[in-house]
């Protein structure tokens, strides 16, 4: 079960991130995170970025409503997804992990 937390700006969810994959996608969850894989490397803030893109792409929401909380150099991460209910997220979650 991931846990997700509303916050004044917007739902906090965590994050295990994969660097360096062979390819962009949520591949399930781990300890109570979302588990996205990324295939940029992690130099520069170049995989953060991509992992802004994957987060927003799966959820159906803007690349600007996904924002790093903090993890920036870690692979546990916490995001903060603006512009959408956390029941509405919730839903969206439960659907990606189904699939």
């Amino acid at each position: 079960m991931i846990d997700l937390v509303q916050l004044e700006n917007g739902i906090l969810l965590p994050v295990k991130a994969h660097a360096g994959a062979r390819v962009n996608g949520i591949t399930g969850q781990h300890d109570g995170a979302l588990k996205v894989s990324v295939t940029q490397t992690p130099e520069k803030g170049k995989a953060n970025k991509a992992l802004v893109k994957v987060i927003a792409a799966e959820f159906g929401v803007k690349n600007s409503q996904v924002e790093l909380s903090s993890g920036a150099t870690s692979p546990t991460k916490s995001f903060v997804v603006s512009g959408i209910e956390l029941e509405d997220l919730s839903r969206r979650l439960q659907a990606i992990l189904k699939s």
